[in-house]
């Protein structure tokens, strides 16, 4: 009882004196992750089809818009397989660890000025502990199954995410030794008049490229590497089990995507539309981005990515640092 008590106590502390905003805040969240990937997925095949020169989804509603619910409730209704000889308890429990992160990443991002579940002067640095266990699930997921494929697809994601990870967060501390603060919503506050792009355009593209390979989408997307590894880490998932899996992927790009908006390109800032408008133009054209490379280039060899982590991207993000610790530093 008493444990119960102390949870409950860390939990009203999180969320403030007003745990009923904050409790509905993340019923909301509970309820729009789904519909989101879902409009996500739909708009990736569009973009894919209109890239490569075809009509993608057109049957299932008007221009295949119900094609992905359609598909979700399909999932939904498959048997939940378990491999005879996996770990059970971590084969369990990998799915819903991967999860945790992408949930907890909408709390403190700062959809415009009054849009926010809770404002830490930490979150930056909550977002960045809690992606950590991302790689951990997808270790958990791989090693459990039982099945080489998925094992080395575990084994390259912590590979991968070893390696991106600190251009990732040297492109982040360019732009908070700029505002001294881990608040999201003081970053954005910052960026007035000029975003932190002008200044910082070098970090923008490490940080749209490490989190590009963080989320493990094409061309840097070795661990799941359909045409040598079947599925990845997560082949011997099935039903709602494979779609945690899925859905966190999508909801860490929208995330990764929030992420670079606030850090970079002012927010929710912006004339004549509302603060909000702004913020989710931003964060579509980036996802727009994102899909655009992934339908473009095709996926590289895993030593050529590992070498563009270590020899080029970590170099340059500890140059792009260094140079503007001693701009500021001077100024």
């Amino acid at each position: 009882m008493s444990q119960l008590i102390q949870l409950w106590n860390t939990v009203y502390a999180f969320l403030g004196h007003d745990v009923t905003a904050g409790v509905i805040g993340l019923l909301i969240l509970l309820a729009f992750i789904p519909l989101h990937v879902v409009f996500l997925v739909w708009f990736e095949m569009k973009v894919c089809a209109h890239i490569q020169l075809r009509p993608a989804f057109m049957e299932v509603g008007p221009h295949g818009i119900l094609q992905n619910l359609a598909d979700g409730i399909k999932m939904i209704g498959k048997d939940l397989i378990t491999p005879k000889l996996a770990d059970k308890f971590l084969y369990f429990i990998a799915p819903i660890v991967i999860f945790i992160p992408a949930f907890v990443g909408y709390i403190v991002i700062p959809f415009s000025p009054n849009l926010l579940i809770k404002d830490i002067n930490v979150g930056v640095l909550l977002i960045f502990a809690f992606s950590s266990l991302t790689v951990l699930s997808v270790l958990m997921a791989g090693w459990s199954s039982n099945n080489k494929y998925s094992l080395i697809g575990a084994v390259r994601s912590v590979a991968q995410n070893v390696a991106y990870e600190l251009p990732l967060l040297l492109s982040t501390m360019s732009v908070v030794i700029m505002t001294n603060s881990f608040s999201m919503r003081e970053i954005i506050e910052a960026q007035s008049p000029v975003w932190f792009v002008v200044y910082q355009p070098v970090a923008f593209i490490l940080f749209l490229i490490s989190t590009t390979a963080e989320n493990n989408r094409a061309p840097f997307d070795l661990v799941e590497a359909e045409s040598e590894l079947v599925s990845g880490f997560h082949t011997e998932y099935t039903g709602m089990r494979f779609g945690l899996f899925f859905l966190a992927e999508y909801t860490n790009m929208v995330i990764a995507a929030s992420m670079a908006t606030a850090l970079f390109l002012g927010g929710w800032r912006g004339p004549f539309l509302p603060g909000i408008v702004w913020f989710f133009i931003k964060v579509y054209f980036l996802i727009f981005v994102v899909y655009w490379i992934r339908w473009t280039f095709p996926r590289i060899r895993f030593d050529q990515l590992m070498n563009f982590a270590w020899k080029v991207m970590i170099p340059v993000a500890l140059l792009n640092l260094i140079v503007t610790a001693v701009v500021l530093k001077v100024l």
